[in-house]
């Protein structure tokens, strides 16, 4: 599928904050640190001068993730187009999350023009953490050209509602980033068909999303209310609670909903 791609100016974003990485460890949180790390892996040509004659791609693949972490911040620092071809493709096979935060930083480095339609290409592979990492970068990156690969009415149905868990939440919150205006009521009727999916945080990934597109579209959990599934009506209740006030603990807002959805089954009995 073809996405005409108009000129787009590359934004500057800082590398992950300790919070987007989700807490990590002690060694990831200092940043410091990371650049003096990135600074290492310029200047260590002994050791990681194998493939490609460029230390810091070839550390891209070392056995030590730090070391693939503080490359992936060197490449994202010097923000060379030529490095895109092997940063995307050390985004469908990195196994360690803070790794593959930086990894994702450092494409959102490169220019929008270069990055988006390749990104958007990888939605068509057959690995699921190509296409999660994908969705994920295309909504730190922002750019509403890519709406089109993630629309309901094409083919993002498909990705809201992928049997990878990772992939769907990702397009969850992809979707929801880059959806235009006019758009939103249709992509609040497209997620409302995962509701009930998943264990809690799963559920929480969804609400949080629905409940972005904004208050003006309750409505459309609401029709989710007298669902037949008991953990569809429960999920329903939770978002709906959610609307109500954002800042309320979800998990306690789906246990009660849950307790709710129960009494009225053992009425209806």
């Amino acid at each position: 599928m073809t996405h005409p791609l108009g000129h787009h100016q590359t934004r500057g974003p800082e590398p992950p904050t300790e919070a987007d990485q989700q807490t990590g460890g002690d060694v990831r949180n200092d940043t410091e640190n990371l650049r003096k790390g990135a600074g290492d892996v310029q200047n260590d040509t002994g050791s990681l001068r194998d493939d490609t004659g460029d230390p810091m791609i070839d550390a891209l693949s070392a056995s030590n993730p730090q070391k693939r972490l503080q490359a992936a911040m060197a490449i994202g620092t010097r923000a060379e187009p030529r490095d895109l071809d092997v940063v995307i493709a050390r985004c469908r096979i990195e196994p360690d999350f803070f790794a593959r935060d930086m990894v994702t930083w450092a494409l959102t480095r490169l220019p929008a023009d270069d990055t988006v339609p390749r990104l958007i290409a990888e939605l068509d592979s057959p690995l699921p953490q190509a296409i999660s990492q994908s969705l994920h970068t295309l909504s730190k990156i922002g750019d509403v050209r890519a709406w089109p690969a993630m629309d309901p009415a094409r083919i993002g149905a498909a990705l809201i509602a992928h049997t990878d868990t990772e992939v769907a939440r990702s397009a969850w919150r992809a979707a929801v980033a880059l959806v235009p205006g006019d758009n939103r009521a249709e992509l609040a009727s497209a997620l409302v068909t995962q509701l009930g999916r998943g264990e809690v945080e799963v559920q929480k990934s969804l609400s949080r999303a629905i409940v972005a597109l904004g208050e003006d579209l309750v409505s459309v959990v609401d029709e989710r209310l007298h669902a037949e599934d008991d953990t569809v009506r429960a999920h329903a209740m939770a978002t709906r609670d959610m609307f109500d006030d954002p800042d309320a603990g979800f998990a306690h807002a789906l246990d009660a909903a849950k307790r709710l959805v129960a009494l009225g089954s053992e009425t209806a009995v």
